[in-house]
């Protein structure tokens, strides 16, 4: 073999090596792009249940995306294309859901701590403090969701903002009843006067007796609830089940338009049944 040969093979090998190289640093570092940027959103998701922070329009509108496309590759995997079509149609309204649910939760949690919120405040006002310096003593003390809500109200009161702004700004962010009675009470001692210490003291006790009557009412309806829920999901489980043994089942049912008119009908029962069964398990005041 000669030199010329010889060169021009390492030459090739050499340039096929570092042709692989540039390759796969490119998608490396694209697909390292691609999980943070999923990191982000799957964060996103997570801040709004644990801090109450909405998604912006942009992040929104990512998250959107990226629930179609999860929808429609999922539908496509389990059904076909067009499934994946119909999945994929619907997976934005699911992150949507999502996104309510996770709001929620955080309002939740706020309006279970706003108790310890209102003891806390009753106790720097007892102390000394007047409403704008009890609010800021009241962030050593009160953790959770409701001491995420207070410290983000104390930093508007740093940059400035008026204290009755600060509070009613709380107040339309939770959307709590609780902390509803709470800013009402301090927007009317400041405006009338008055012992606004033990009014929040009563407001507190009154609070957590309820919580207890909630709590002894969910006890009370657990059972129920889930006997409903468990009957709710049998059909989907043997449908399941079903289509684990004999493969196509499933699919057979939507062969026949009796079939699969009255597969759709049970369907809009059951989730028209679970529906009811959540709304009247809901505990109200």
């Amino acid at each position: 073999m000669s030199e010329a040969v010889c060169l021009s093979a390492f030459a090739g090998i050499a340039g096929a090596l570092a042709l692989r190289d540039l390759l796969g640093r490119g998608l490396l570092a694209r697909g390292s792009g691609v999980a943070r940027g999923l990191a982000a959103l799957v964060d996103v998701v997570v801040t709004l249940g644990r801090e109450g922070r909405d998604p912006g329009a942009a992040e929104r509108r990512r998250l959107l995306l990226a629930g179609a496309g999860l929808a429609f590759l999922v539908g496509w995997a389990m059904v076909g294309a067009l499934a994946g079509v119909a999945f994929g149609a619907g997976g934005p309204w699911l992150v949507a859901r999502l996104l309510r649910a996770r709001r929620e939760r955080f309002c939740r949690a706020v309006d279970a701590g706003v108790p310890v919120l209102a003891l806390a405040l009753a106790d720097a006002l007892a102390g000394g403090h007047s409403l704008r310096g009890a609010l800021g003593q009241g962030t050593r003390s009160v953790g959770g969701a409701a001491g995420h809500e207070l410290r983000r109200a104390c930093a508007e009161l740093a940059v400035g903002a008026p204290t009755d702004d600060a509070l009613e700004a709380m107040r339309r962010r939770v959307g709590s009843p609780r902390l509803d009675t709470v800013v009402a009470a301090c927007q009317l001692q400041r405006r009338a006067g008055g012992d606004l210490a033990r009014l929040l003291r009563e407001t507190a006790r009154s609070m957590e007796e309820q919580s207890r009557l909630e709590g002894e009412l969910r006890a009370a309806t657990a059972q129920a609830r889930f006997t409903g829920l468990v009957v709710v999901g049998l059909p989907l489980g043997g449908a399941l089940l079903a289509e684990l043994a004999r493969p196509g089942w499933v699919a057979g049912l939507w062969s026949s338009f009796l079939t699969g008119w009255l597969v759709g009908i049970a369907l809009v029962l059951q989730l028209t049944a679970a529906v009811l069964i959540r709304r009247l398990g809901r505990v109200r005041w």
